[in-house]
């Protein structure tokens, strides 16, 4: 079997084994899953996936749990929480946000799709109304408090994953409300303050607005039962060993929720809350991912094969440096600490320069398109500094064009197959790729100029710029992955010792740019790999720069939140 059917063959091999893995693990025990579409408030279209225990009916009542993501994610980022749920005989609502997903936009509006998420579950003929749980992940949080605001007989007690009460976006607690509290607020939390008032999340116990909904005179008592189950009033403070966005993948954290609901609700099965299976659904959806990017490596080099693209397969003119001098280090200095160097400040610019609007409604896509636009300017005039060997490397510009959009098509086509057989996206904690609906595909097609703007110019620069003469084919993709990825590790890096011996993070105003800023390693490794891997076989930096240009603007456009209402 030639060379080219083996990879691409491998590719799809390794998607169905990580996606068969990930179907079988969320519906262990006979769980299952469906994709929802139902009117929330205001005629508000949300999206969701319901998990349903075997045996559950109208005659054969469960309870139930509304769960729901935080910022910037989507109702999958709740696999964990769902399928321990529902294992434990939980019917499960796993929400899309409004904006977010699947949901309409805005974000922001209706209570965050809380209170619509509420009312459909309860509308279920299968959901004991009298045994409903809330649980919601940082903004998530506050989407479920505004369920309970909304309705406040309609639940009975409430979970908060690294999410708080009162300011500033839920309403201020008491020792009644919301009913039966849990707060599982890590100690390594980024956004303490935010959530808390507080520097430090190991501080949260001595958070005043904390020990008010506790009705603690000192500071709250990590683990110690506060008020009366019975009575609605009960308060409870979990402080697991993680960060926020760490919360997703902690045993622990998920454990504490699962202990919660085992005390404050009725009728599930009494697994114990260590008894947890979730992660192997984390590790097929990664195996998914994996095999995602080989099938894109694979079927880029099984088109170049064919006659129709053949002109465009030509060996590399030669290299920017006969080896690694002085000069080439400095050249990868400034690559790879320029992006992180103007990160702050090029997305401070962006929110000012474009704020979200009918044309670019994401504003967080926003400022990542500047961010890249401006960088690749940059990376451009450095080009003109350290001249090397002059590479032209440019090729065909429509056949480029064209091989990309197979390219990423059939990569389109695994991702979509897969989510329509088995109910799964591909991903790894919040780094996920996923079918775009028809107002986000139209998005993205606005965000494509910049992207495409910034991959032409970036990948130009990496490839006739920075390529050496000596390397071998692994050290020519090592050196390519380094320059793009190096200054974001060392930057979260110290971001996170500063976090782990300080409490909090060195830029303590940017925690959310910075929790952002993690998936910018496994996105731009992606990037470079494909990149390269279109470079060696085809001398042009441009096949490679138009298939991230499609790849990055989907995955970017597919999990951010559109905080402009557009249709």
């Amino acid at each position: 079997m030639p060379i080219k059917n083996r990879l691409f063959h491998a590719g799809w091999i390794i998607i169905l084994i990580g996606a068969l893995l990930a179907h079988f693990i969320q519906t262990s025990g006979g769980v299952s899953i469906r994709d929802l579409r139902f009117n929330g408030t205001n005629g508000q279209v949300l999206s969701g996936l319901l998990y349903v225990p075997p045996g559950v009916s109208a005659e054969n009542k469960a309870p139930a749990i509304l769960a729901v993501h935080g910022y910037f994610n989507s109702r999958e980022t709740q696999d964990g929480f769902a399928i321990e749920f529902a294992r434990r005989g939980y019917v499960v609502l796993a929400l899309d946000q409004g904006g977010h997903g699947y949901s309409d936009a805005p974000a922001f509006a209706n209570g965050f799709g809380g209170p619509g998420g509420l009312a459909y579950l309860r509308s279920l003929d299968f959901v004991d109304t009298d045994n409903i749980g809330l649980e919601g992940h940082s903004m998530g949080g506050w989407t479920v408090l505004a369920a309970a605001a909304a309705m406040p007989d309609a639940y009975k007690a409430v979970v908060l994953q690294g999410s708080s009460t009162g300011a500033p976006f839920a309403k201020e607690a008491d020792t009644s409300w919301p009913r039966n509290l849990a707060v599982v607020f890590s100690k390594f939390d980024e956004f303490s303050g935010t959530m808390w008032g507080v520097d430090r999340a190991q501080d949260v116990p001595d958070s005043t607005k904390l020990q008010t909904a506790f009705g603690a005179t000192g500071p709250v008592v990590i683990g110690q039962l506060y008020g009366s189950i019975e009575d609605g009033t009960a308060r409870l403070l979990q402080q697991p060993n993680t960060t926020h966005p760490g919360n997703h993948l902690s045993p622990e954290a998920i454990g504490d929720a699962i202990a919660w609901f085992d005390r404050t609700l009725d009728g599930a099965n009494p697994l114990s809350p260590g008894d947890q299976i979730w992660i192997w659904k984390e590790i097929g959806t990664l195996i998914a991912l994996v095999g995602f990017v080989i099938l894109l490596a694979g079927a880029f080099d099984m088109l170049l094969k064919t006659q129709f693209f053949a002109h465009l397969r030509k060996q590399p003119a030669g290299a920017a440096y006969e080896k690694r001098s002085g000069k080439w280090w400095l050249h990868f200095a400034l690559a790879t600490l320029m992006p992180v160097l103007t990160y702050y400040p090029f997305f401070y610019w962006a929110t000012v320069i474009f704020p979200a609007s009918a044309i670019l409604p994401q504003s967080f896509t926003s400022q990542i398109a500047l961010w890249a636009v401006l960088n690749a300017v940059i990376v451009f005039a450095l080009g003109f500094v350290f001249k090397g060997n002059k590479l032209e490397g440019r090729g065909d510009i429509w056949g480029s064009v064209l091989i990309a959009l197979a390219t990423v098509g059939i990569g389109y086509i695994a991702v979509a197959a897969t989510d329509f057989l088995f109910k799964v996206d591909f991903r790894f904690w919040v780094v996920a790729l996923k079918p775009l609906d028809l107002v986000r595909a139209k998005i993205g097609l606005v965000y494509l100029v910049p992207f495409t703007v910034y991959f032409v110019l970036a990948m130009r620069g990496l490839h006739t710029g920075l390529s050496v003469r000596s390397d071998s084919r692994l050290a020519q993709y090592l050196s390519n992955v380094a320059v793009m990825v190096v200054g974001f590790i060392l930057f979260l890096g110290f971001q996170y010792l500063t976090l782990l011996f300080t409490g909090h993070l060195f830029s303590m105003n940017e925690s959310l740019t910075t929790v952002i800023g993690m998936q910018f390693v496994p996105l731009l490794a992606i990037v470079a790999f494909l990149s390269t891997f279109a470079w060696r076989r085809t001398g042009s930096y441009l096949p490679g720069a138009f298939i991230n240009a499609l790849f990055v603007t989907w995955y970017i456009v597919g999990s951010q939140a559109i905080q402009f209402a557009v249709n």
